[in-house]
């Protein structure tokens, strides 16, 4: 074949340039640098600080734009960055919002209208790190694996990245993280010790694990109370991936655990589900035998408790789990362990890095079946079995309840409509358990289970929570409608549900040269009171009932009255309806229709709270966070915080409510210190305390007290033979105790809602019991909650439990002096999903001891 010098220099042209490519391409690919040349030290013999880690991930981002995507999707409560890296091969990082929705179309949850593509999808793998603080080395393995992703060198990350998409989230709690790492490097030697006495193996109040408002992070994915929750979850509900690994830390003195996962698992969980589990458990053995590292699997972490990073995702049609490496908060660089070894932060980081390229290695191979088996696990949600498709009916008086209700479900991607029925109904009635005839109040919602997302709709609805294990790690009933305090019924059937329209109560106050009423019957009522008191308001209530113009307003109705009030009066309350959502109505007179006119002794002046609350060593720092967070973040109301080794020295004078969280506390203890809180008691003082703290007062004089559980001496036979009861195999010791353990279960209360501490409540209340602890009926002072017989509703209580929890009180007020002390022995804030338990709380400080 014959070539002119024209085709001949054409050619020799375009071989400089592909020479001068390859040239450029091996230049850009040389400035990806590894986690340890861009610190300056191997990772794993520091630990990083969050913006460092930061600084490496858009550098990656940078080097290989081809390949890296970064996205910053939010902040901390501090100012820190949340950031995602999506990770893909350069052919499927420039069509990513092309894969993306077509993922959701494949889940059936995409507005997109074009039939999806399942062929030639990748597998969308999700890898979520340090969502607690302390459990430090898997950041420092986000990078390492980042890197490896990248590193052009490595041929392996690049086939696997043919098949899958690998989204990086390499820190979730950066907050937490940084008061670890800053707390160890300003107490850690030159050198590292590994003797586990030292101090940098043993750190302070709060501790890193959880976030600014010492909240737990690992237990919010549903409930998505916590900003850096809330931020993520739109993330990751826009991606919905086929694999999720939240990668933690336990004690060092553990070998890893990854996954199958334990007993019991959700019995919605899949076949399919179940079996992916054990096939990526079966690739990270490899390795791990390959190095002769220990671990186990299919103990200790089960699949029940929906609010996790690896039960979420697989509600929500992913394989998800759990990595726990040995470490923890006390591992530090470098720690012995109780075998004598010594663990190290660098073997800590690669355990961590290994199981992540493994998940990653088999999804690849596995990306056509993962991708197949998760439309079918959605197509299976739209089409149920014949007989399995349910409508959940949620019905309430009080909007504020439905409206936080459809506000959850919307944060899930569950769908939800009106109920298509008219008012009246049959269905299972949960407070019941029986089928009966049901009636729409004047709220209501309904769930059908013929949607893509009816599994994870099932599971946070469901009325009683289906245990094949009672051996779990976590609560075991969270029904929503028992959270929130409303009335719900499950009619079988999928019916065709119609729009729901959010009922629009907020409407201008009209003028009044009188006064006002303020409904008050939800935090929302709260906060406005709250709202009222901080801008110099006097406010009154109403102990009793009362009707004005045919309209009945209840127990606690806020009344505020023009005079001695400012002129800005109506505009202030204009601002807190348009903000809160609450009902406002003009009052002309305080002459009324039937019950206490405004004159009356049932008519009660409230005084503003001065605040306190109880913290640091001794407190509980998820207790002392949950009610920090409340003022904060919900009622927006001044919160002073005291150390509790300085209670003996704080002028308690300053305050009127004194708060004191769950806690084992040494300060109770001193004679000095008690007195001086019974004086301020005596003096007006309203004390609030929380569960255990409730324990601890009735140690003292206090007039509560905790009811035993001794045995009817009656009933014993004195010359009975040997009990061979005694006789337990070593083997069955944790499931022997199981008939003393209630993990979290829920129990209906009988409240005296016409008491301060209960208004705006019915007669009944659904509390979250995961203690044994009831007190005997106070004496001298009102029990305003207690829990009588048979009061179990669901969840997992040991037998010996059930028989102990009856005829005792939970909620009461101890009146002592011209003061008081509100008992509230369980959580009514628990980790801020347990909606129906916040009024309550609220009563306790705006109310009690007026």
């Amino acid at each position: 074949m014959y070539l002119s010098n024209h085709q001949i220099r054409m050619m020799k042209h375009r071989s400089i340039l592909s020479v001068l490519f390859l040239f450029v391409s091996n230049l850009l690919f040389a400035q990806v640098q590894s986690p340890e040349q861009f610190l300056g030290y191997k990772i794993g013999t520091r630990f990083t600080p969050h913006y460092k880690i930061v600084n490496y991930v858009k550098s990656v981002g940078l080097a290989r734009p081809d390949m890296v995507k970064v996205e910053k999707y939010g902040e901390t409560n501090e100012g820190r960055e949340l950031l995602l890296a999506y990770i893909a091969s350069p052919a499927n990082l420039a069509k990513l919002e092309e894969i993306r929705n077509n993922n959701l179309s494949i889940a059936g949850v995409s507005t997109n209208k074009n039939a999806a593509a399942i062929e030639s999808a990748p597998a969308i793998v999700w890898l979520s790190y340090n969502v607690h603080g302390n459990e430090t080395s898997s950041s420092e393995a986000a990078m390492q694996t980042l890197h490896s992703l990248v590193d052009p060198a490595n041929s392996k990350t690049k086939e696997w990245l043919k098949n899958t998409v690998v989204i990086i989230d390499p820190c979730i709690n950066p907050d937490g993280r940084d008061r670890y790492v800053n707390w160890f490097n300003s107490v850690a030697g030159k050198n590292m010790n590994a003797d586990p006495q030292s101090r940098e193996h043993n750190e302070p109040w709060p501790g890193g694990r959880t976030n600014h408002y010492n909240f737990d992070l690992n237990r919010d994915w549903a409930w998505q109370t916590q900003l850096e929750t809330q931020q993520r979850m739109v993330k990751y509900n826009q991606w919905l991936p086929q694999i999720h690994v939240d990668f933690h830390e336990q004690s060092y003195n553990n070998p890893y655990y990854f996954a199958p996962a334990a007993e019991p698992f959700h019995e919605v969980i899949t076949p399919w589900q179940r079996e992916f589990q054990g096939v990526i458990g079966r690739n990270n053995a490899k390795y791990f035998d390959e190095n002769g590292w220990l671990y186990f699997t299919k103990e200790r972490f089960d699949l029940f408790y929906p609010s996790y990073g690896d039960t979420y995702p697989i509600y929500s049609g992913a394989i998800g789990m759990t990595f726990e490496q040995g470490g923890g908060p006390g591992g530090g660089l470098s720690v012995v362990t109780n075998s004598g070894d010594t663990l190290t932060l660098v073997d800590r980081v690669n355990h961590h890095y290994t199981t992540g390229l493994s998940t990653i290695e088999v999804a690849s191979a596995n990306a056509q079946r993962l991708v197949t088996e998760y439309k079918k696990f959605f197509a299976d949600s739209r089409s149920p079995k014949a007989g399995s498709n349910k409508t959940y009916v949620l019905t309430s008086e009080n909007l504020s309840k439905i409206k936080g209700i459809a506000h959850l479900l919307q944060i899930n991607g569950i769908e939800f409509g009106a109920p298509p029925f008219g008012r009246s109904f049959s269905g299972l009635n949960y407070a019941s358990g029986k089928e009966e005839k049901g009636q729409l109040k004047k709220y209501s919602l309904a769930v059908n289970t013929a949607q893509s997302r009816s599994v994870l709709a099932g599971v946070l609805l469901e009325p009683k929570s289906n245990l094949v294990d009672s051996n779990t790690y976590d609560i075991t009933a969270w029904s929503v409608p028992y959270a929130y305090g409303v009335d719900a019924y499950v009619v079988n059937g999928a019916f065709p549900l119609q729009a729901y329209n959010i009922p629009i109560t907020a409407k201008a106050v009209p003028a009044s040269t009188y006064g006002y009423l303020v409904k008050y019957n939800s935090v929302n009522s709260a906060k406005v009171l709250g709202q009222l008191f901080r801008q110099g308001i006097k406010v009154r209530y109403s102990e009793k009932p009362f009707t004005y113009r045919q309209n009945l307003y209840d127990r606690g109705t806020l009344i505020v009255l023009q005079k001695n009030n400012p002129a800005n009066l109506l505009a202030l309350l204009n601002q807190y309806v348009s903000e809160n959502d609450v009902e406002i109505e003009a009052v002309q007179s305080g002459f009324m229709d039937k019950g206490p006119d405004f004159g009356s002794p049932d008519i009660k002046s409230l005084r503003a709270p001065k605040v306190a609350l109880l913290t640091g060593e001794q407190t509980s720092s998820l207790g002392a966070g949950e009610v920090w967070n409340m003022f904060e973040q919900q009622l927006n109301y001044p919160l002073t915080l005291i150390n509790t080794e300085n209670l003996g020295r704080v002028n308690l004078s300053d305050y009127n409510v004194l708060i004191i969280p769950d806690g084992n506390y040494r300060t109770l203890n001193d004679r000095n210190v008690t007195d001086k809180l019974k004086q301020f008691v005596n003096g007006g003082g309203n004390v609030i305390a929380l569960e255990n703290a409730v324990q601890q007062l009735a140690k003292g004089d206090w007039g509560i007290v905790l009811k035993d559980d001794k045995e009817d001496e009656k009933d014993k036979d004195k010359n009975t033979k040997a009990d061979y009861s005694l006789l337990k195999k070593y083997e069955n010791r944790e499931r022997d105790d199981l008939v003393n353990s209630i993990p979290g279960a829920i129990y209906k209360v009988e409240l005296d809602n016409t008491h301060p501490l209960a208004f705006g409540y019915p007669k009944t209340y659904y509390t979250l019991k995961q203690d044994t602890r009831v007190y005997e009926f106070l004496k001298d002072g009102w029990n305003v909650g207690v829990i009588k017989k048979d009061n179990y509703v669901t969840g997992f209580a040991g037998t010996k439990v059930k028989t102990h929890l009856k005829d005792g009180l939970l909620f009461g007020v101890a009146e002592i002096g011209e003061g008081s002390v509100v008992m509230l022995a369980d959580n009514p804030l628990f980790r801020q999903f347990w909606e129906e338990g916040k009024l309550l709380f609220c009563n306790a400080v705006f109310f009690v001891g007026q």
